[in-house]
């Protein structure tokens, strides 16, 4: 087994250890992020701390499992279509997806460049708000990078809702969301309401495009930003260089990749080829464009919009690992953020059998604030953040 040694820090890593803060270790996570539920890794599966048969979510589900479990305080998560969010609903944490920019993208192996955004993962939201305000600001290394203002997170974090305007967007509880996250979800939103928060139904009626969108937008850069993984000038290489410069290309990338991996190059790469470059990634990009307006108008009437972070519990491993398609549907929910470039965070909500549901909490961009105080008030009046799952 090969482990790789990166030979500099991330400019996220420099910001927590010029903070003091102490790496302990690397989790385990799908393998190039290409996942939602820690199953696609080189190194096996993780297992939910709630119920060892489930997954944890993904792409970031090792992280998750250590927080929930006391492994770790703090984690760090990359979220493309929901990786962040995912593993911190299905092990009942908070995990937050930050705005587009928001934090440096440098020393992160790219999967999706316009798509991905590294963000915190933590116990609570006082923590996840804590170590945004460490990682969050601009890096003039990261071309994506947004020049904002730096901020203390953790001084918006009031028990207080007072007036909020909820927006609920129907497309969130759409076909294949469980009855047991609709109740949660929505008891969710009763609370907020009992705390002075108004809300109000609504409709994105784009949204119902941004799973089909989300996946040729991600598999082609996907594409085109894993070629460099030729095992000649970059990447893993077989043993072996028999043969001329094209078959040993294919054994490094036929060996080196997993099969989901595989499977997401080759469709990027049709998605991208000529005659169906229009037909596909061009009319994706489009749809992102309409995805973007869509919520650009909810947020002129609301301040946040909320929804399931995931439509079903936590499955067991192995139950969707051979239907692509089923996996990729489990996404529904947390993709348009990312196509959005929104901040979205997920607060553990309640449990049915003993499995977590998360909550999603979305902003416009560059108001963490608002995703934050709502969370935190939330958080506050409710019981799920003092649970703890009994592993043996």
């Amino acid at each position: 087994m090969r482990i790789f040694v990166p030979p500099y820090d991330a400019e996220v890593i420099e910001r927590i250890k010029r903070e003091d803060g102490v790496i302990i270790g690397k989790t385990n996570m799908d393998e190039f992020a290409m996942g939602s539920s820690t199953e696609t890794s080189y190194f096996g599966p993780t297992r939910n701390p709630w119920n060892l048969s489930r997954v944890p979510g993904g792409s970031s589900g090792g992280s998750a499992a250590c927080i929930a479990t006391d492994e770790a305080v703090l984690a760090l998560g990359t979220d493309t279509g929901g990786s962040i969010r995912c593993p911190a609903s299905y092990c009942s944490v908070v995990g937050l997806k930050p705005t587009y920019g928001l934090v440096s993208r440098y020393g992160l192996i790219a999967y999706a460049n316009s798509l991905e955004q590294i963000g915190p993962m933590a116990k609570d939201v006082y923590d996840c708000a804590l170590f945004l305000t460490v990682i969050a600001g601009h890096d003039s290394k990261d071309g994506t990078s947004v020049n904002a203002a730096p901020k203390d997170y953790t001084k918006f974090l009031k028990d207080n809702v007072e007036g909020f305007k909820i927006g609920v967007p129907r497309e969130f509880f759409g076909e294949g969301t469980s009855d047991a996250v609709k109740k949660q979800v929505w008891s969710g939103i009763h609370k907020l309401e009992e705390l002075g928060a108004v809300y109000e139904e609504t409709s994105l009626p784009s949204l119902e495009h941004s799973l089909a969108a989300y996946y040729i937008v991600a598999m082609s850069e996907a594409s085109s930003n894993l070629a460099r993984y030729d095992g000649l000038r970059y990447g893993y290489r077989v043993d072996k260089d028999e043969g001329n410069w094209a078959t040993v290309y294919s054994q490094n990338r036929r060996i080196g990749f997993g099969a989901e991996v595989r499977r997401r190059i080759i469709l990027g790469t049709y998605a991208l080829s000529a005659g169906y470059y229009n037909k596909y990634y061009l009319k994706a990009l489009k749809v992102r464009t309409l995805i973007r307006r869509n919520f650009e108008e909810a947020f002129k009437k609301f301040d946040v919009l909320i929804g399931p972070t995931m439509p079903f519990p936590p499955f067991k491993i192995g139950e969707k690992i051979k239907d692509p398609l089923a996996l990729y549907m489990s996404d529904v929910d947390t993709v348009s953020a990312n196509l959005a470039g929104l901040p979205a965070i997920s607060v553990p909500c309640g449990f049915t059998n003993g499995l977590p549901i998360g909550m999603q909490i979305m902003a416009p961009p560059l108001r963490e604030d608002l995703t934050l105080q709502a969370a935190y008030a939330f958080e506050q009046n409710t019981p799920y953040k003092n649970r703890k799952p009994t592993v043996n």
